[in-house]
């Protein structure tokens, strides 16, 4: 079977542009698109290997999020997720996609729930991958130190802070405890996956951290019962959000559950 190409697309809202990564099968796809929201850091660079693997029978697009990857930055001094949710949605009105299947993982995750809310008609079928719970006080101390913004300098000290802010998110969870207590058994990924997601960021450096804490802050336990969509709650066992599965499936008892082994 020959490769599933993938072409890049802007949508044009508002902000700006909302940069996308799509591919399909040639003359199209009776099946409803699927729209695929990223996790945080990075952008929809890091689903490249799912949407060829998903784009064989239908068509698939993966949304930079605002400040992110190659999409336009938000036009608000501090965004939440509804926010966020409000710039995809119109984004989809620009490409013409009426109704969908989404899939979001992390922050992504968080903008696939807000879009199942508030727009339950533009929402065919719901895949969450990945999410937290955070207590109030792990929330907070995330806030404090997970994300901050990033000074650019002359001399490109925040070049080397990027490629270990990346590369230890491989390592420990969070990043910045560097201890035994809080190492993952993953290990890093090679130096190209490694290069790769740097780069995105590099190039969202004044803005990545935005949808990051909007994430933080999203209310999940207040909105996830009110998914009304088909939904699918899934985790990767190596997945650093595993702990939360849970707590999680509890909030939408309906909801399918999916463990999978991840990498």
């Amino acid at each position: 079977m020959a490769a599933v190409a993938i072409r890049r697309g802007f949508a044009d809202i508002a902000e700006g542009q909302v940069h996308y990564r799509t591919a399909g099968p040639a003359g199209g796809s009776a099946k409803p698109p699927l729209v695929m929201f990223h996790a945080s850091p990075g952008s929809a660079k890091m689903l490249e290997p799912v949407i060829a693997a998903l784009a064989a029978d239908r068509t698939v697009y993966a949304l930079d999020t605002l400040g992110n990857g190659d999409s336009s930055p938000p036009a608000v001094a501090e965004p939440d997720i509804a926010y966020f949710t409000g710039a995809h949605r119109r984004a989809l009105d620009a490409l013409g996609i009426a109704r969908c299947d989404v899939y979001g993982t992390h922050t992504g995750a968080c903008i696939g729930i807000e879009l199942a809310v508030i727009a339950p008609d533009r929402v065919r079928r719901l895949i969450l991958d990945g999410v937290s719970n955070y207590s109030d006080a792990q929330r907070d101390d995330m806030l404090a130190n997970h994300a901050p913004a990033i000074q650019l300098d002359p001399h490109g000290g925040y070049l080397g802070w990027i490629w270990h802010f990346v590369r230890d998110g491989y390592l420990f969870w969070p990043w910045y405890k560097r201890d035994a207590a809080h190492l993952r058994k993953v290990g890093p990924p090679s130096p190209e996956a490694l290069y790769e997601k740097t780069l995105e960021i590099v190039k969202a450096a004044r803005t990545y951290h935005l949808s990051y804490r909007a994430a933080l802050r999203y209310p999940k336990t207040e909105r996830i019962p009110l998914i009304r969509v088909p939904t699918l709650i899934a985790c990767a066992q190596s997945d650093m959000l595993i702990e939360y599965f849970g707590s999680v499936v509890k909030l939408a008892p309906s909801a399918r559950q999916a463990v999978t082994a991840g990498v």
